[in-house]
């Protein structure tokens, strides 16, 4: 996709997106995500399971709550509601059977940013009907993990050298503060410790980047690059984080403390095989 100029995008979450698809049997990679803003739906006719995971939200089945995460079987006119928990920033919605949309440049995905997939390539509104077609397989619980905490880990990035071993030193020393300045294209960080403040700028011909980067820009700001990403950037990156982490870090909510632990490749890929599904 990215040789399109378009990013893959997908969940930000993808291990809660995989296990609300188990939860409600689903058979292929449709469903869909929501923020703390939630959501509201009501299922017009048929039956069908729907399941939700990711952060923590609450959800209620015509004003009754229900288990988060979990699923049920919706009838004609039951009314899903799900709003936002204590923790976390994006949460999943899957059914058994299949979101009925078109696919673009070989996928379901909605990108925002490039107007692509889904419904016009925006983001869902009041009044939208979507439809869902199949039965899908039997709902299963999938195997649910430990919550995570401590550091980011990450590897070390291409222009980490381009960085003085003090300030690499001060990285992976240092607390740094998830801002507001937060979508689905990047995580601006505060540097409360001053740690990229003398970081002299560098401007370096555009490149290939990955979600997970931890790019420095102009200004001293370090931003992670997440699922929806640009193509290509012009900043240094010091460092990018793991695959086995990156879902993690995307449910940080605004102004949480976080810090960096670098990691070797091989140990990156040993936590990324233990991790379920």
């Amino acid at each position: 996709m990215l040789s399109h100029g378009v990013s893959a995008s997908g969940p930000m979450d993808r291990r809660s997106f995989a296990r609300a698809g188990q939860w409600a049997g689903a058979t292929d990679g449709t469903g869909i995500e929501f923020t703390m803003a939630g959501l509201a739906l009501t299922l017009v006719e048929g039956e069908v399971f729907a399941a939700w995971d990711g952060g923590e939200f609450s959800v209620n089945l015509n004003a009754g709550r229900l288990d988060w995460p979990g699923y049920t079987r919706l009838a004609p006119g039951d009314r899903l509601e799900i709003s936002a928990g204590p923790g976390g920033n994006y949460g999943y919605l899957r059914f058994g059977g299949k979101l009925n949309l078109v696919p673009v440049l070989g996928s379901v995905a909605t990108s925002t940013r490039a107007r692509l997939g889904g419904l016009s390539g925006r983001t869902l509104a009041a009044g939208d009907v979507l439809e869902i077609v199949g039965v899908g397989a039997a709902p299963r619980s999938p195997q649910m993990e430990t919550r995570e905490e401590g550091p980011i880990r990450f590897l070390w990035g291409l222009h980490a050298e381009l960085f003085s071993a003090e300030v690499r030193q001060a990285f992976v020393a240092a607390k740094f503060r998830t801002s507001t300045a937060m979508d689905r294209m990047g995580v601006r960080l505060g540097d409360e410790s001053g740690v990229f403040s003398a970081a002299r700028v560098l401007s370096l011909v555009s490149d290939p980047v990955v979600a997970g980067d931890i790019q420095i820009l102009g200004d001293g700001t370090p931003i992670v690059l997440m699922r929806d990403h640009q193509p290509t950037g012009g900043y240094p990156r010091i460092g990018t984080v793991i695959t086995a982490d990156l879902d993690r870090f995307a449910q940080i909510r605004p102004n949480r403390e976080i810090s960096f632990a670098p990691v070797s490749l091989d140990h990156a890929h040993r936590i990324l095989r233990s991790q379920t599904p």
